[in-house]
C-alpha cells in the first residue's frame, strides 16, 4: 500500500501590531561604516518599497514571544486537521532566534520551542518527541521534509511543524535593512495517508552552499559606533543574496519538479519565501524560463507588501491564507500542484513538489 504525506490542517498567527514604512520617516540610518546617507529618509523609504515592495509589517505584542506566536499556529492547524493532539508523533519548530523578549536582545531556546509548544498544548504522550531546527528562512520547508522522512520511514503518522520567528527584536536600528524584517508564525499537520492515489508530497529538494555564501547573513554589531558591541543583530550582504538566489533557487525548483514527474503546464501556485518581491518575481520568471514558457497569471501569491518577511513563517503563513480564501484572487483546489520554495541563511536552499 502507497503511503503519502499529506498536508491535513495548517494555521497560522498575524501580529496585531501594524508597522507601516511611514513609522521609519524619524529613523536615523547609517551605513556600514556608520556614516550618515546623503537621503533623506523618504526618499530612502520610497527606494526600499520599489525594490522590496513592503509597504507596512507586523510585529507582535510586548508580552508575545515566538513560541507563543507558533502555539497559536499550532492550535489553528490542529483544529483544522481535526486530529487529536494526543496523536502526534512529532513536534519540529523553526525559527532562527528563539524566544527573544522585547528589548532584551537576548536569544532563550532552553527549553527549546518545540518543549514550550507541546507544554502549551498540554500534551502528555511521551512518545510525542518535540525538537527544534535552525536552517534559516527555509526552516518550515526543511521541516515538513522531515515530517515526510519520518512518514515514509515508518516511525510517524502524524507531524506539527511550525515556523515562527520575532525578528522585529533582532534588528539594527540603524540599519535600513531593519524595515524588511516583521514577525509571524505558520504552522501545518503532516499525516500519513495510505492509498493508490498521488496526492500529498510527490518530490523535494534541498541544497546548502557555505564556501563562499556562508556569510551572506550573520549576526553582526550596529551600525552605530557607541552601541554595545556585545550585542549583535541580523545582518545580510543584499546583493550577494540577490545574486545567490536567483542562479540556484530556480534549479532546486527545477530539480523537485523533475522529480516527481509533474509538467510544468500542471503548476498552479508557487508559494515562494516572502524575502524580497522583485527578488521573488524574478526568481520564478527564471524558474519558468527553464521550461522555455511564460509566467501563468496569479501563480505566485504574494503577502510581503503587508506582512513583511518572517523568515520561517512566511512560507505557511502565506499557504494558509491562501488556503482559508484571505486572499483576494488566490485560491487552491484539489489535485492543484503547488511548489513550496525558499532561501535563506547556510545558505540553504529547498522545494517541495506537492499535490494538494
Amino acid at each position: 500500500m502507497n503511503v503519502h504525506s499529506k498536508i491535513t490542517g495548517t494555521g497560522s498567527y498575524i501580529p496585531s501590531v501594524i508597522k507601516t514604512n511611514n513609522d521609519f520617516l524619524n529613523e536615523t540610518f547609517l551605513n556600514e561604516d556608520g556614516t550618515p546617507f546623503e537621503q533623506e529618509n523618504d526618499v530612502i523609504i520610497e527606494k526600499f518599497k520599489a525594490i522590496t515592495g513592503i509597504e507596512e509589517r507586523r510585529y507582535a505584542t510586548d508580552d508575545l514571544n515566538s513560541s507563543d506566536l507558533g502555539f497559536f499556529a499550532s492550535e489553528k492547524a490542529i483544529k483544522d486537521a481535526n486530529i487529536d493532539k494526543e496523536d502526534l508523533d512529532y513536534i519540529i519548530v523553526a525559527h532562527n532566534f528563539g524566544d527573544v523578549k522585547r528589548g532584551s536582545n537576548q536569544i532563550d531556546v532552553l527549553p527549546s520551542l518545540a518543549s514550550r509548544v507541546k507544554y502549551r498544548l498540554g500534551i502528555k504522550n511521551p512518545n510525542c518527541v518535540a525538537y527544534d531546527i535552525l536552517f534559516g528562512c527555509p526552516g518550515w520547508v526543511q521541516g515538513v521534509i522531515q515530517a515526510e522522512a519520518f512518514i515514509k520511514a515508518g516511525i510517524a503518522k502524524k507531524c506539527l511543524v511550525i515556523g515562527t520567528e520575532t525578528l522585529s527584536r533582532v534588528v539594527d536600528k540603524y540599519d535600513r535593512d531593519s524595515m524588511i524584517f516583521a514577525d509571524g508564525a505558520g504552522a501545518c499537520i503532516v499525516e500519513a495517508k495510505e492509498g493508490g492515489v498521488d496526492a500529498g508530497i510527490l518530490s523535494h529538494a534541498t541544497r546548502s552552499d557555505v564556501l563562499d555564501e556562508c556569510y551572506y547573513l550573520y549576526s553582526g554589531e550596529s551600525f552605530k559606533e557607541d552601541v554595545d558591541s556585545n550585542i549583535h543583530y541580523i545582518k545580510m550582504l543584499g546583493r550577494k543574496i540577490y545574486e545567490y538566489s536567483l542562479t540556484n533557487v530556480p534549479l532546486a525548483m527545477k530539480t523537485a519538479l523533475d522529480k516527481s514527474g509533474v509538467d510544468i503546464a500542471d503548476v498552479k501556485k508557487i508559494f515562494i519565501h516572502q524575502a524580497n518581491e522583485k527578488m521573488d518575481e524574478q526568481i520564478v520568471r527564471r524558474f519558468f524560463r527553464l521550461y522555455k514558457t511564460k509566467v501563468p497569471e496569479g501563480v505566485m501569491p504574494m503577502s510581503i507588501y503587508k506582512l513583511g518577511n518572517s523568515s520561517v513563517a512566511t512560507v505557511p503563513t502565506l499557504f494558509d491564507m491562501v488556503k482559508h480564501g484571505q486572499m483576494e484572487n488566490q485560491d487552491i483546489n484539489e489535485g492543484d500542484v503547488v511548489i513550496f520554495a525558499s532561501v535563506g541563511a547556510g545558505m540553504n536552499i529547498n522545494a517541495i513538489v506537492y499535490k494538494y
